[in-house]
């Protein structure tokens, strides 16, 4: 698997091949997209919302959009923030890691995981921070049995849609 950083054109858009693979890869996930709530339509996701989702994530300039590819094809994306907005967390964090739903099970998000890990170790970050769903207990068993404990419970920033933190040793 090779991850590399979202390429942009020289306008800051996404070229739009990738826009069409990166799309494909969203509408792939509908039951995560249905409950997540970050797209009107879970089974109609277009391409400029896609666009619109990740130059919002990016506006910020301490966040990075990862695409994961395996033989040439993307099978996952994952977006990092390296400060979270509260001055009182210290860690980086995972606010999101998605693999192509044809392309689960197949180790890809676990190999993700720890690819985005070995970034923050590099960069001599001692710890990792996610939010998951309160309404999605299978990315829950997901990241605990990555290692990842739940610290507590809040509301996410953009949404208000109650979630568990968690945080894992790195």
């Amino acid at each position: 698997m090779i991850l590399d950083s979202l390429p942009l054109t020289p306008d800051r858009d996404i070229p739009a091949p990738l826009l069409t693979e990166l799309t494909a890869l969203y509408a792939s996930n509908r039951e995560f997209q249905a409950l997540s709530g970050d797209f009107p339509d879970p089974d109609d996701i277009r391409p400029e919302q896609v666009a619109v989702s990740l130059a919002e994530e990016l506006a910020n300039p301490e966040a990075e959009v990862l695409l994961a590819r395996s033989e040439g094809a993307l099978v996952g994306v994952a977006i990092t923030l390296v400060h979270h907005p509260d001055p009182a967390d210290p860690d980086p964090w995972i606010g999101l890691l998605m693999v192509d739903a044809t392309a689960q099970r197949r180790g890809y998000g676990r190999r993700l995981a720890s690819l985005v890990e070995d970034r923050f170790r590099v960069e001599g970050r001692t710890a990792v921070r996610l939010a998951v769903l309160d309404n999605n207990p299978r990315a829950l068993a997901f990241w605990t049995a990555l290692g990842y404990e739940t610290i507590g419970h809040r509301e996410d920033r953009r949404l208000a849609r109650p979630c568990a933190v968690l945080r894992k040793e790195l």
